[in-house]
């Protein structure tokens, strides 16, 4: 599953050049967000999947889903279609599993981490290390003289990190187990609902065509329905260190892809930074020893 989901979540820089220059970014979202919704309500029909119980448990979920649909995925495009590079905005955003280590530590060092177990080990914190290093080495030839960096993009970007990273840790303290299809449908309802207001403030028209349509379909068959549905899965089964540290491997998944789609190269920097990369995330991943009795 884990492996998966870094396939299918890197590919989401790609889908963005491909449809964006076709569309605005929110029509875009929203578009792909009300699709989405109507492919999991026929899921749910025909698999009679069973709906959350309790108001309580809807707020949560519709709290996650502006979160990590219409403010992550919302600040991502925004920052892209203005200008941003997709090497600089996947570091950005790839800085998530740190500050959700970041924030374990305090909270554990507080006493207010909830379960004990999430605090993270030392171990986990060389992972996360190495992780960031591969990271930074992965990226930092896309850095551009500075002309991609504006108060806007910037501002996108930061706000997409801090959305998906708080987005995360509330699901996994709030949301208790229940179906992932009706919960992303619930999500994504909450997502549209705050989303279309921003969109229908854009002006740019939507160019129909075969790019659009493609980005599309993948967007909902794929990065909705396929990624979404497994991070709310590695989300529900696992530890939030643990599943955001997987996060780290999307940069370099993405830059094989743009090499493999569009020739991009691929320098030996990229190489050592993906192999560090793969190696902190299973420092951080792999399970801990037990104790001794």
């Amino acid at each position: 599953m884990p492996a998966v989901f870094v396939l299918i979540w890197s590919t989401g820089f790609i889908v963005a050049k491909f449809g964006l220059p076709y569309a605005p970014p929110l029509t875009f979202l929203a578009i792909r967000y009300a699709l989405s919704i109507a492919c999991f309500m026929v899921w749910i029909g025909v698999a009679r999947a069973r709906w959350p119980q309790g108001r309580q448990q809807w707020q949560h979920l519709a709290v996650t889903g502006v979160l990590m649909h219409a403010g992550y995925l919302g600040g991502v495009w925004v920052a892209v279609k203005e200008g941003m590079g997709s090497g600089l905005t996947s570091l950005i955003v790839g800085l998530q599993p740190v500050l959700t280590a970041l924030w374990l530590s305090w909270a554990g060092s507080r006493g207010t981490s909830s379960p004990p177990h999430a605090q993270v080990t030392p171990r986990q914190w060389a992972g996360l290390g190495l992780g960031l290093g591969g990271l930074l080495l992965v990226v930092a030839r896309k850095f551009g003289s500075g002309s991609e960096v504006t108060a806007l993009t910037l501002g996108c970007a930061v706000f997409a990190l801090f959305s998906i990273t708080v987005g995360t840790l509330y699901q996994k303290h709030f949301v208790q187990p229940t179906d992932v299809r009706s919960a992303n449908a619930i999500q994504l309802a909450a997502a549209l609902l705050v989303t279309v207001p921003f969109a229908l403030l854009e002006s740019e028209a939507i160019t129909w065509n075969g790019e659009f349509i493609g980005s599309m379909a993948w967007s909902v068959l794929a990065l909705t329905l396929g990624g979404s549905s497994l991070l709310y899965l590695l989300i529900q089964r696992g530890a939030a260190t643990s599943v955001t540290s997987l996060l780290y491997l999307v940069p370099p998944c993405t830059a094989a892809m743009a090499w493999l789609l569009f020739d991009e190269s691929i320098t030996l920097a990229t190489v050592i930074g993906t192999a560090l990369t793969a190696l902190g995330v299973s420092l951080v991943v792999r399970p801990a020893k037990p104790k001794p009795a």
